[in-house]
């Protein structure tokens, strides 16, 4: 892959300053990274990726052992990345086997939520920390396998009802810039083609002067925490049960 290839590829998963240029999720993908970068720290030991795909937020998190864990199907089997593979219902795992769980952009993927959060809370230690990001405002992607959007009061009773205990929330991009990003994701939908050539010179026509005016934009409007692109929760298995 050339240089310019190599530098376009980086800046989708994660996109620098100059990211907007080539990026047409720039403002959503900086925003995870950001949030993500900021709480990671709390994962350390041995850490489970649940959902892992290419395995975008490794290097922010300090572990001493990282296992990537993603459904098993031919997309996830040609990426490469992931460790292990499950078949959407019961991890491959040994209760309490990790010190702390990522599950980034997951979550609106499965039908059975409680499900699914209670594998997680089954495989952590007490104490564990588990680090999960959920969008709210977005377009319906990987269809057919997208159920849900949730509001951070729904995201808090359904980790709580599954025995988690919130220690930080965050909203990614609680500004007018979620605005211009919904915009640039209709338009790369409705371009999108087979060319990687003609889809280079869509995002730098017509995605890219979207960005850039949601840059400026966000510089200048008010925050709204009620509407924004990402929720990212920390939150902890508790020690003990409670007596």
């Amino acid at each position: 892959m050339s240089g310019l290839g190599t530098w376009r590829q980086r800046q989708f998963f994660n996109p620098g300053p100059l990211g907007w240029l080539v990026n047409p999720f720039y403002f959503a993908r900086r925003g995870l990274r950001r949030e993500v970068g900021a709480l990671a720290g709390a994962l350390t030991g041995e850490v489970l990726d649940v959902g892992c795909g290419r395995k975008p937020y490794r290097e922010l998190v300090p572990a001493a052992r990282y296992v990537g864990l993603d459904v098993d199907s031919p997309v996830t089997r040609a990426l490469g990345t992931a460790d292990l593979f499950y078949d959407g219902g019961k991890f491959p795992l040994a209760d309490a086997a990790f010190d702390g769980v990522l599950c980034s952009e997951v979550l609106e993927h499965v039908f059975t939520p409680e499900v699914f959060l209670g594998e997680i809370h089954r495989v952590l230690r007490p104490g564990g920390h588990l680090l999960l990001t959920v969008p709210f405002v977005w377009d319906e992607h990987e269809q057919p396998y997208d159920f849900a959007r949730y509001s951070s009061f729904g995201l808090r009773a359904l980790l709580e009802r599954t025995g988690f205990e919130i220690i930080e929330h965050r909203k990614s991009v609680a500004d007018s810039r979620v605005l211009f990003q919904l915009a640039n994701d209709y338009l790369y939908k409705i371009t999108l083609t087979r060319s990687r050539a003609l889809n280079f010179f869509a995002q730098l026509g017509l995605m890219a002067p979207v960005s850039l005016a949601g840059i400026l934009a966000g510089r200048v409007l008010p925050n709204n925490p009620d509407f924004y692109l990402d929720n990212i929760v920390l939150a902890r298995k508790p020690a003990s049960l409670p007596t």
